[in-house]
């Protein structure tokens, strides 16, 4: 299975509430970063967190979060389906760019 079709069954599991076939995606010792807020580690971590916040699997406007973000002159994502984007960050942007984009996903509605 290529990566591409691996990021998009995990996303599906997600989205489906398939939390359990979600996880069968993430190694034991994996690491959840959620920016200015908390690190989860571990995957029985993230099954943990996963039961207590997704009560509902979290729906998302995709094409309106593009948009968003290009408006706000960040350049969008790739699109890997109807539903779902893959960003890449790299260690060639800098921390303001880094910065930026994280103050823009968590003031986006």
């Amino acid at each position: 299975m290529k990566n591409k079709e691996i990021l998009i069954e995990a996303n599906n599991a997600v989205a489906a509430g398939d939390y359990e076939g979600f996880l069968m995606f993430c190694a034991e010792d994996t690491k959840w970063t959620f920016v200015g807020d908390t690190m989860l580690v571990g995957k029985e971590a993230v099954r943990q967190w996963m039961a207590a916040n997704y009560i509902e699997p979290p729906k998302f406007d995709v094409k309106k979060f593009d948009k968003y973000l290009i408006d706000h002159k960040i350049l969008g994502p790739l699109s890997i389906g109807d539903d779902q984007l893959l960003f890449a960050v790299t260690e060639k942007r800098t921390k303001d760019e880094l910065d930026y984009f994280v103050e823009k996903v968590v003031d986006f509605k």
